[in-house]
């Protein structure tokens, strides 16, 4: 196995990596699971499971293990076009894999601004997205920097293209560790993949550094044409000196980041949209604005329409409180609890034969609900409801607009 892993060691990942997660699974059914006997199928089932799980889970955990094995053994090794396409991969993976990890775990929006109203659990996007060109552009530009120093022979290189390859490089994992900062809120034990990107871009960026550094050789040809020169001679010399390539690239990466978003600034960016990409946004460690309270669209299928519908349609009053959250509420909602109320109250035998029927007929109906124009139609529809409902509570009650009033209160006429 350890010729295989050296001989195929991308290929050694991924088994290994669906080999765990495959173990695992059968091992957490066997212990767990209080089966005495298994069928074959569950098993087989747990196995293709674990498999999946294990490229998504531990694979991103093996991958970074072996990035920095190689940065401890940066000494005895050379930086080839295969490594270099590697890691190209798996930074591109990592970037795409905390988008999906955030969309999918935390509820992420990535196209809703702090100012949208959204939805239930839904979270504002951690990227403010006028920004988005300038983050994109930074991340290119420090990819395009690693494929450059990882692919072109130094020896085709000039000093000073290294160098700023190198300052890329730098912006790009600066970039990564802030944005590890900004999104990561610790929850559940899985957050913690979200701090693999920097660990594996400090990784890669040191290895292609230390060994650039080693590859270098000074092109003695050259050197004498341009030392007649004095200033162009002393830059030279400074460039030549691969030992400070990692001083020199951090001091270019400044200018470079200026002039980047001087160009940026010409494609109608704003000149502080690094910084607006963290700060104009809710809800994350960078972010200083406060987002509007989410709606939340529940099982009832009125609270859909009064939240979902267009505004001069449905009319929406107030915000009320429903099992414990807060919903749009409009007088056809209110009027129609404050019939259920009653009904309760007055004939509870017949309320609980509606309120089975409601809840078989009524919860499919809002999971409908797809579009205002759904809701709006649905509220045209509840209107000879709402006004046989009214009638009733006039009817029958002493005080029918002070009961419509209290409904998703939280109160009744009691506390009064």
């Amino acid at each position: 196995m350890s010729k295989f892993a050296v001989k195929h060691p991308y290929w050694f990942q991924i088994l290994m990596s669906a080999a765990v997660g495959a173990i695992g699974t059968v091992i957490y059914l066997l212990l767990f699971q209080y089966y005495s006997d298994l069928p074959v199928r569950i098993v087989f089932a747990g196995l293709l499971a674990g498999a999946f799980g294990g490229l998504l889970v531990v694979l991103p955990v093996v991958i970074t293990i072996y990035e920095c094995l190689l940065l401890t053994q940066v000494s005895g090794r050379t930086f080839g076009t295969t490594d270099c396409i590697y890691d190209f991969v798996i930074l591109w993976m990592f970037i795409l894999y905390e988008i999906m990890y955030l969309a999918a775990a935390k509820n992420v929006v990535f196209n809703a601004d702090w100012q949208q109203t959204l939805e239930n659990e839904s979270v504002h996007t951690p990227l403010f997205t006028g920004s988005l060109p300038t983050i994109w552009v930074i991340i290119c530009l420090a990819l395009a920097g690693m494929l450059i120093l990882g692919l072109v022979p130094l020896k085709k290189l000039p000093p000073l293209a290294a160098v700023l390859s190198i300052s890329a490089m730098y912006l790009g994992t600066l970039l990564s560790i802030v944005w590890t900062i900004h999104i990561f809120q610790y929850e559940w034990v899985s957050d913690l993949l979200l701090l693999l990107l920097p660990v594996n871009c400090a990784a890669i960026t040191a290895r292609m550094v230390f060994v650039k550094m080693k590859e270098y050789e000074p092109d003695e040809n050259r050197r004498s044409k341009i030392d007649s020169v004095p200033f162009l001679g002393k830059c030279n010399r400074l460039l030549e000196n691969a030992h400070l390539w990692p001083v020199t690239a951090l001091l270019l990466m400044w200018p470079l980041l200026g002039i980047l978003i001087v160009i940026l600034i010409l494609f109608g960016q704003a000149p502080d949209s690094v910084i607006k990409a963290w700060t104009e946004t809710s809800q994350f460690n960078l972010s200083q604005k406060v987002s509007p309270q989410n709606i939340y669209y529940d099982e009832h299928y009125l609270c859909t329409v009064a939240a979902g519908g267009h505004q001069k349609v449905v009319r929406p009053k107030r915000k009320g409180i429903r099992h414990g959250h807060e919903v749009i509420v409009n007088r056809q909602l209110c009027i129609a609890n404050a019939f259920e109320q009653v009904l309760e109250e007055r004939t509870p035998h017949f309320h609980r034969k509606v309120r089975t029927f409601y809840d078989t007929y009524g919860f499919p109906v809002a999971k409908l609900i797809h579009s205002k124009y759904i809701a709006d139609l649905i509220y045209y529809f509840m209107k000879p409801l709402e006004w046989g409902f009214l009638i009733v509570l006039y009817l029958t009650d002493l005080h029918p607009e002070d009961r419509i009033a209290l409904q998703y209160t939280g109160k009744n006429l009691e506390d009064f």
